[in-house]
Formats: structure tokens, C-alpha cells, sequence
């Protein structure tokens, strides 16, 4: 059974003097840089056939436009030189240069056509806007008529709402509840339903979105949005809330490794909208086949998980 992966990070070191990183530990940023030693062994030592690799924390989307693409330019460029060593192994997610949609829009082009690139990785808001704002229409149509998926990661909260509900925590809490221990991923979630609600992804109807952590909390709270959100006459969205998710959403397992999150996902989204992710080096590749191993489903039904997804989606046929 072939294994993809598709929320697998990367950070070059030459880039970090340009901008401010989250902070992370040394070890972090050891394992974030590495491509040809550490990384391929642990593929290897769990089975795992290739990575979709992105750039993780700040980057383009918090420099000024020009900067900007100059920046993402030359990270799509060296990131594919590294890579194009390893070409059945790695493929990567364009980085854009958010802060100048249009510029964006081109960038993805030109990684498609250049690199081969399968899609793109945005990391939360820009400028404090989401994606619906309207100023981000040339990416997201250019998204659609390339058919290249845009994975919705999460960022760092904006400066208002983290004063607002986290900077008052004492010592590492804030920060936890503001990241990974629940801010991220509710505001990756409200990303998607803005995008549903505002009717952005009506309007662009072939457009396809990704999101990990098993669907950022939206499974178990997908029947009552269809209740709160219904289609009417004066509503900005066309379909219910659950319909455009399983038409235009698909989601990964990306650092979370348990069944009962599975088997809802599975159950709202449906097998074919989910695919095998691990968030590597932040969860290990080890727990994640673990949890491969464990779905207790009939073997082809897993294989669509671990692989079978994304060659459709992303076009990552052997």
C-alpha cells in the first residue's frame, strides 16, 4: 500500500535572518531543514512513499509586497532544487506571497508550470483578512482554473484577539491555547465556514480547499451548522454548509491519531474527502502509522486514506 503524506513541514535555514520565525526549539529546527538524512529514514523506517513538503511559520505573507514575492520566489525555487534529487519521494506546496494577491495568483502559476508544484499552503490570515475578502479573488480563480488545491493552515492569531483571549494567561499557557492547543484550529475552521457562508466558494464552485487536524473541529459540529446556516432565499450561500464541505473540502489526519476523530470524520465527510497526514517533525511518523494500521476498515478503503485521495486530488499518480 503506497503512503502519502501531506502536511509535512520545512524551514531553510538561509531564509531565517529575513524574517522573525515562531519560536521553536533547536531540535524543531534541525528536523525542519533536514531533507536527505533524518527525514528519508524515518520515511522509510514507517513505510511512508512521499512527502508533500511546506514552508512552516512566517514567511512571504508577513513581508511587504515586493519583498514579498521576492521572498517566496526564491523559497519555491531552492526548495524545488532540493527536492529534484529526491523526486519520487517529495513533492512540494507553492509559498506565496499573500500580501499581493495578484502576485500570488502568478506565483502559483508559475510553480505549477516550473515545479510542479500540486497546490499551495496559506498559513492563516494575511493582514488580519481571511480568503473571502474580496481583494484575494485573482488567487482563489487562479486556484480553480489551475485545479490546484489550497491548504489552509493555521497562523498566528491577530494581535487583537490574541490580547483579547490569550496574553493574560501566565507563562506558556497563552501560547498554547492561542496555537496548537485550540486557537489554531478553531480559527482554521471558522476560515472554511467564512469562505462557505460569504458564498466565496460558491463563486468559485471547482475550487478545492484542505485542511488537517481531522477537519479542525468541523466533524462533530457539522449537523448544526446545517441547522444554524440554512439555505435561503437571502443567504450568501447556494448549498448547505454540509454539502459544499463534501463537494469543495477535503481534510487530513495531520497530528491527530486516534480513531474516535476518524470514524466522525468518516462519517460527516465521507472517505473519499479524507487523506493520511502526519505534521512532521511536530507528530512523529511513528504514531501516525499507527493509527493507519488501526482503521478498521476493509484494506482497499484504506489505501484511498493513505494514498489513493491525494493522487486523485493533487495528481500524485507513481
Amino acid at each position: 500500500m503506497r503512503i502519502i503524506t501531506l502536511e509535512e513541514h520545512i524551514a531553510l535555514p538561509e531564509f531565517a535572518h529575513e524574517i522573525q520565525q515562531w519560536p521553536m526549539p533547536q531540535q524543531a529546527m534541525e528536523l525542519l531543514a533536514d531533507i536527505d538524512d533524518v527525514r528519508l529514514k524515518s520515511m522509510d523506517d514507517n513505510g511512508i512513499d512521499m512527502q508533500v513538503l511546506s514552508v512552516v511559520g512566517r514567511g512571504a505573507e508577513s513581508l511587504a509586497p515586493q519583498e514579498a514575492l521576492h521572498f517566496a520566489v526564491r523559497y519555491n525555487d531552492i526548495l524545488a532544487a532540493r527536492i529534484a534529487a529526491h523526486p519520487t519521494r517529495f513533492k512540494a506546496f507553492a509559498h506565496l506571497p499573500m500580501s499581493d494577491p495578484q502576485a500570488a495568483a502568478n506565483e502559483l502559476e508559475r510553480t505549477k508550470t516550473e515545479h510542479h508544484c500540486c497546490g499551495a499552503l496559506i498559513n492563516g490570515l494575511t493582514n488580519g483578512k481571511f480568503l473571502d475578502h474580496p481583494e484575494f479573488r485573482p488567487l482563489l480563480e487562479k486556484a480553480e482554473q489551475l485545479q490546484m488545491p489550497l491548504y489552509l493552515h493555521p497562523g498566528m492569531p491577530p494581535e487583537a484577539v490574541a490580547k483579547a483571549y490569550y496574553n493574560d494567561l501566565p507563562g506558556p499557557l497563552g501560547i498554547m491555547l492561542a496555537c496548537g492547543g485550540w486557537g489554531w484550529h478553531a480559527e482554521t475552521a471558522l476560515h472554511v465556514l467564512r469562505l462557505i457562508t460569504f458564498g466565496t466558494l460558491d463563486r468559485y464552485p471547482r475550487l478545492k480547499i484542505i485542511i488537517g487536524h481531522m477537519g479542525e473541529m468541523i466533524p462533530m459540529m457539522m449537523s448544526r451548522l446545517d441547522e444554524k446556516f440554512k439555505v435561503t432565499n437571502t443567504s450568501a450561500h447556494q448549498r448547505s454548509i454540509s454539502q459544499t464541505l463534501r463537494d469543495q473540502v477535503h481534510i487530513t489526519t495531520s497530528g491527530i491519531f486516534l480513531l474516535p476523530p476518524l470514524m466522525a470524520a468518516l462519517s460527516t465527510f465521507g472517505i473519499d474527502n479524507i487523506m493520511f497526514s502526519i505534521d512532521y517533525p511536530f507528530s512523529t511518523n511513528e504514531a501516525g502509522k499507527q493509527l493507519l494500521e488501526s482503521i478498521p476498515l476493509p484494506p482497499e478503503e484504506v489505501a484511498k486514506i493513505a494514498s489513493g485521495n491525494a493522487e486523485r486530488l493533487l495528481g500524485l499518480h507513481p
